[in-house]
């Protein structure tokens, strides 16, 4: 039997699974994410209500009426690519007329009155083997030969209606086609799980590919880290968008401003809602608060039907550009194998560990087609392993050190004193608002656990580590109440006692 895998037509056994299915072609697919089934093409054109008429003046679009009469609206699905290739017949101050065709409808001869914009077929000659398709543009009445369901009106114009005001009977209309919406894709698709028999013509669809944005480097880049993993998961869906929210709060800079429209991803850059990134199901205008990061090039149909809570296989083409917790080495390879020259910069031993890079965007890397790696010696990159007992400190923390969308993040040491056995650094106020009593230590802190002040306290937001226990004061020198507990060192607090105030440490997640 003939089935297709995201696009790809492939011959398979009667009785395949999608599991074999995906087997067969190595479709992407990472387990427990939505996948989508749909029946085929004739079955999703059953629910299709709106068709695009592309000419060479623009694109027409008309809408099936609710109600219109069966046999219009199944001549017009069975017979609508017929009027592709077909030229402008006639056109008046009140018709544009395309076609003919021929169909088995039964003319009538009487005279009926027509609305701006209606459509229907008009049986010329009182013949079906003259069946036209007409456009009306202004109120009037006619004998169009048309059958007495309706007066031969099926659609109405909801789209191009200057288009056709243009259009002369030397004008030809090149291509009708369904316009995909989404409700005509879930009315004829479904989750389901890799046990599903396959049938004669369904289409499989396992995930979604992302073509990124070179005009918007930062909001890409904040895209490669919502999906490191190889997946998303949908926290909002409604008919005009699936919202993607888990790196909402961090900021970008306004990019590249422009419209939304369907299979379009955003990034949101101001507002309530920063850092929430969109994909688009329909057309919208632009708007100054979204940056467009890139769009759907396959797939969509899998976004038509996931909702609230499911999680999306995704791939990005090109890849994510980042050598960050790679060694000098490792980078080296990784870079020849994506095109890109390294420059070695600080440590630049094999093994030393790439803390920067310069550019840090991917978009601007491929742009320039080199990259700055800066190393440090690998002791020197501290390892954290935060608690999940603090969710909105260790939020803070990784916002700060830039840990939420890379792999290591920085904190600049704001004092350390010789002998008192802690570090503390600095403060950013504007993040640290709500830091509410979290995970506050009971009878000791121990070495190497990472302390936040929370706004209990004056200095709110301040970060703290202690090199040995203290049973009194949390790592940040304020009391146990006014102290959360985010995590704690897990390698390299062997080495904090060497740094001193204004020094950078490079912390990664263990």
């Amino acid at each position: 039997m003939l089935v297709k895998v995201n696009g790809e037509k492939i011959e398979l056994p009667e009785g395949s699974t999608i599991q074999d299915a995906i087997d067969a072609v190595g479709a992407p697919y990472l387990p427990g994410c939505v996948l989508g089934l749909v029946k085929g093409t004739e079955e999703v054109e059953k629910h299709v209500n709106k068709y695009s008429l592309k000419t060479n003046k623009g694109s027409i679009i008309i809408e099936i009426l609710d109600g219109a009469p069966e046999t219009l609206v199944s001549t017009w699905k069975e017979r609508y690519k017929e009027f592709s290739k077909m030229g402008v017949r006639w056109t008046t101050s009140q018709e544009v007329a395309i076609g003919p065709i021929v169909t088995e409808l039964t003319p009538s001869r009487e005279t009926y009155h027509y609305h701006r914009w209606d459509v229907l077929f008009s049986l010329s000659g009182f013949t079906a083997d003259a069946t036209h398709l007409i456009l009306s543009t202004g109120e009037h009445e006619a004998v169009y030969g048309a059958p007495e369901e309706n007066r031969g009106v099926f659609a109405r114009v909801v789209g191009g209606k200057r288009t056709i005001l243009k259009l002369t009977d030397d004008d030809e209309v090149s291509e009708v086609k369904p316009v995909m919406e989404r409700e005509s894709i879930v009315k004829s698709a479904a989750i389901t799980n890799l046990e599903t028999e396959l049938e004669e013509g369904n289409q499989v669809y396992t995930y979604v590919q992302v073509e990124p944005n070179p005009k918007s480097p930062q909001s890409v880049e904040h895209f490669y880290a919502l999906q490191e993993s190889g997946k998303v998961r949908v926290d909002y869906d409604s008919n005009t968008f699936v919202g993607f929210y888990a790196l909402q709060g961090l900021e970008k800079e306004a990019e590249q401003i422009d419209q939304r429209k369907r299979g379009t991803i955003t990034f949101r850059n101001s507002g309530k809602g920063v850092g929430r990134v969109y994909i688009y199901r329909e057309d919208r205008v632009s708007t100054p608060s979204h940056n467009v990061l890139g769009k759907v090039i396959n797939g969509m149909q899998l976004l038509d039907i996931a909702s609230f809570g499911d999680e999306v296989t995704i791939q990005t083409s090109p890849t994510r550009i980042m050598t960050l917790s790679m060694t000098q080495k490792e980078a080296e390879e990784f870079l020849q194998e994506n095109g890109v020259k390294q420059i070695r910069e600080g440590l630049q031993d094999d093994e030393a560990v790439v803390v920067r890079q310069e550019p840090h965007y991917t978009m601007d890397i491929i742009a320039q087609g080199e990259v700055k790696t800066y190393g440090i010696p690998e002791e020197d990159l501290l390892h954290v392993e935060l608690y999940e007992d603090a969710p909105r400190s260790t939020w803070y923390f990784q916002k700060i050190t830039g840990l939420l969308d890379a792999p290591v993040g920085s904190l600049k040491v704001h004092f350390a004193f010789p002998g008192m056995k802690l570090l503390m650094f600095k403060d950013v106020p504007k993040e640290s608002k709500g830091l509410i009593p979290e995970n506050n230590p009971q009878s000791v802190v121990k070495a190497g656990e990472i302390g936040i002040t929370n706004m209990s306290r004056r200095h709110i937001g301040m970060v703290g580590v202690r090199f040995e226990d203290n049973k009194e004061f949390g790592p940040t020198g304020e009391p146990f109440q006014g102290t959360n507990i985010i995590g704690r060192m897990s390698e390299g607090i062997e080495n904090l006692e060497k740094y001193k105030e204004g020094d950078t440490i490079y912390v990664t997640r263990k």
